[in-house]
């Protein structure tokens, strides 16, 4: 069984921001897979489903960004899970906006959520890195994380969301390079293309056949017209 977790903050007010984008990615999936309704469990939100031959456990933390790690190893030691078992959806500012990656293990890089669940279930489970850009000053950071994705933005952001749930199975199944291609083929399909067929070209027009007038002349004019 896998338990994959969203990251975010619960209660409409911060439902579109940059920050809730692991909450975002987890209703597409559920929405998009059949899983079960929410119901509260783990001081959060969890949903069950199957994402291919996996059995998996959907989880939104709702005790707010900075103490995700609790509702998270509550989870894990409910089910006796290995952090192995344990995927965390995620936004990151270091990333261009609507990018992803993939990685296992390693710190936290200053991410309040991460941090949380690193002093619970320690650092070895996977993430999903979600790409949300960086306001370009660090003291910028917390307002520019807590505010909503810009209109502008509503369509990358859709393709990213169709591209994890499509990619879904392969990520609960640990395949991460079959995941990243079916998020890569919403977000940056192939393109076809674009060249341009060479005309062909037509002969140059001839002109017309001119059309002699009829000759009527008489015999003996056309005699005369001889030796002139």
């Amino acid at each position: 069984m896998k338990l994959i977790v969203g990251l975010g903050n619960p209660g409409a007010k911060y439902a579109r921001n940059r920050h809730n984008i692991g909450f975002m990615a987890l209703d597409r999936i559920a929405s998009d897979h059949g899983f079960a309704p929410w119901r509260s469990k783990f001081q959060g939100q969890l949903s069950e489903g199957r994402l291919g031959r996996e059995k998996v456990m959907l989880l939104k933390p709702e005790t707010f960004m900075n103490n995700s790690g609790q509702s998270v190893g509550e989870a894990v030691r409910f089910y006796k899970l290995d952090t192995q078992d344990v995927i965390v959806i995620h936004d990151e500012i270091d990333l261009a906006p609507g990018k992803a990656r993939t990685k296992t293990g390693g710190g936290h890089a200053g991410h309040n959520g991460l941090r949380s669940i690193h002093a619970h279930i320690g650092d070895t489970y996977d993430r999903v890195r979600l790409g949300v850009g960086h306001p370009g000053r660090k003291e910028l950071v917390p307002g520019y994380v807590l505010r909503d994705f810009p209109k502008a933005d509503d369509e990358w952001l859709d393709d990213l969301l169709r591209g994890i749930s499509d990619g879904a199975a392969h990520l609960a199944e640990g395949d991460g390079g079959r995941f990243m291609n079916a998020v890569s083929l919403r977000t940056a399909p192939p393109r076809s293309s674009t060249s341009t067929p060479k005309k062909s070209q037509s002969p140059a027009p001839q002109p017309a056949p001119t059309t002699s007038a009829p000759d009527d002349r008489s015999t003996l004019q056309k005699l005369v017209d001889r030796f002139k």
